[in-house]
């Protein structure tokens, strides 16, 4: 939890401090080198992972990014193209590592982080055509963070992936917070994970740890991981410090994530209330908030400024478009103290 006297930070869910206790996991983890398979606390965690998403094996990476460019060279081969969700994070959010890693192009697709069988079908690109890249890897985001941590509908991620399946398409689960799906859906990440080739999810979201992200699929394509992940830099040694703290996180913060949940409920409520802040309130499903600045309110730049000043940070996505994220270092109390923060600072003057 923040200090009294700390901001209110609401920028991302990654921004939380490991607790003592974690810190006590991290200091007594039995660490080995993991490039050569010997740190112990890594291979548990590993073991963990893919038993809690019911996969062959799993794989340690140093964060999401990491594993999503890793999937992506697993998966792929370069001038392939790849179907996402309109603003998913692999378009939008790593600063175009796709097309300078892997050489391959997006195609996206639906609206507000969701797409149907039939668009992907739509979209996909036969093998062999004369003239266009051959669609190999189709790719989920649950939940996705720029549609407002929003679920993906499980019955069409089957579909998806059963129509990928049959034309020779591989499936990829970007569930960097498929925690907070799981928990917000009632159904277990392995149920979430199932109709995936193969799927991420991530420590240092949600879940607090100050690190580390996760691939889980067959031995087949794990093995192929391994080989990118060390092309990338990520094979590292020690890590069975991060990997402690994961294991922690795993045990003690998963189930408190409905309390992150509830609370982005309270700040959307109050942030619908004001005729200058457009929310979609049902999308607020988890625990992120995305909304725009309507006419007469300050644009989201002078927004950030201002609640900084008041001790709040959030984050602007666009000029009249902003997010705010809860997590475990963040309380009720808090939560409502900065959400009435925002609609003033919106109501208030333009300059």
């Amino acid at each position: 939890m923040q200090h009294p006297s700390s901001p209110i930070d609401l920028r991302s869910d990654t921004v939380t401090r490991p607790s003592q206790e974690m810190r006590a996991a991290i200091a007594a983890a039995p660490v080995g080198d993991d490039q050569y398979g010997e740190d112990p606390t890594v291979n548990l965690l590993q073991e963990k992972i893919a038993a809690l998403l019911g996969k062959e094996a799993a794989l340690w990476l140093p964060s999401g990014t990491m594993a999503n460019q890793v999937a992506l060279r697993a998966l792929t081969r370069p001038g392939d193209d790849v179907i996402v969700s309109r603003e998913s994070h692999a378009v939008w959010h790593e600063t175009g590592a796709a097309g300078a890693n892997a050489g391959v192009q997006f195609t996206e697709i639906g609206a507000r982080g969701t797409f149907t069988v039939e668009e992907f079908l739509a979209a996909r690109k036969p093998p062999g055509h004369v003239i266009y890249p051959p669609t190999t890897l189709v790719e989920i985001e649950n939940t996705q963070n720029r549609a407002g941590g929003v679920i993906f509908p499980q019955d069409e991620a089957e579909r998806i992936c059963g129509a990928a399946r049959g034309h020779g398409v591989f499936s990829f689960l970007d569930g960097a917070r498929l925690w907070n799906a799981a928990v917000a859906s009632g159904r277990s990440p392995a149920e979430l994970a199932a109709p995936f080739d193969l799927a991420s999810v991530a420590l240092s979201k949600g879940l607090g740890a100050p690190g580390g992200s996760l691939l889980a699929g067959s031995r087949e394509l794990i093995g192929r991981a391994v080989r990118y992940r060390r092309m990338l830099g990520g094979a590292m040694r020690q890590v069975g410090i991060f990997a402690a703290a994961g294991l922690y996180a795993l045990e003690h913060n998963v189930a408190r994530l409905a309390d992150d949940h509830a609370n982005a409920r309270k700040i959307g409520e109050r942030l619908a209330s004001s005729k200058r802040i457009d929310i979609d309130l049902p999308g607020v499903q988890t625990n992120i908030l995305v909304f725009t600045l309507a006419a007469g309110a300050p644009d989201a730049p002078t927004v950030v400024i201002r609640a900084r000043e008041r001790g709040v940070l959030v984050f602007a996505f666009t000029p009249r478009m902003m997010r705010a994220v809860t997590h475990l270092d963040v309380s009720a109390d808090q939560c409502a103290r900065a959400a009435d923060i925002l609609v003033e600072i919106a109501e208030g003057p333009l300059a």
